[in-house]
């Protein structure tokens, strides 16, 4: 994997169509697949595809973010965005996605959920994906799920 790559997360009607559409569109088998839920790690261009079946949603983008290769790229992003006078929170160990990243979010202006996040996931196939979590992440992706009828990352 590049150092980074961006993460597009869309919330899709139908996560069988829209996976089988973008495996074809980047030349790629997606990396992970859940029910309701697929991602793709693309290398070229670098990009985190995230597709979460949400038929109801108002909006297609769920959310954006920057995967980094390392939870030390993290905590440096947390440094440079607090040096710049940016509101960031810090999530350790956050499980969302069907995987643990450390993560901050930065609150930003005109994005759907009001924040970007900068994640490294430090474990790609946790033992128990769905138990309960306290994650940030979850937290909002049940309220949204809850009001549009679809699933959840988490």
């Amino acid at each position: 994997m590049p150092t980074t790559r961006v993460q597009l997360a869309l919330n899709v009607s139908d996560v069988a169509a829209a996976t089988d559409f973008y495996a074809k569109l980047f030349g790629v088998r997606p990396h992970k697949q859940r029910d309701g839920y697929a991602n793709f790690a693309v290398e070229d261009p670098p990009l985190k595809l995230v597709l979460i079946e949400q038929p109801g949603a108002a909006e297609r983008l769920n959310h954006l973010g920057v995967e980094t290769a390392t939870s030390v790229e993290v905590t440096a992003a947390l440094a440079r965005f607090r040096t710049a006078g940016l509101e960031a929170t810090l999530a350790e160990q956050d499980l969302c996605c069907h995987a643990v990243q450390d993560k901050v979010f930065v609150t930003a202006p005109d994005v759907p959920t009001g924040t970007w996040e900068f994640y490294a996931v430090t474990d790609d196939g946790p033992v128990d994906p769905d138990g309960q979590t306290t994650s940030a992440c979850a937290v909002r992706c049940e309220s949204e799920a809850a009001t549009s009828g679809g699933t959840c990352c988490a």
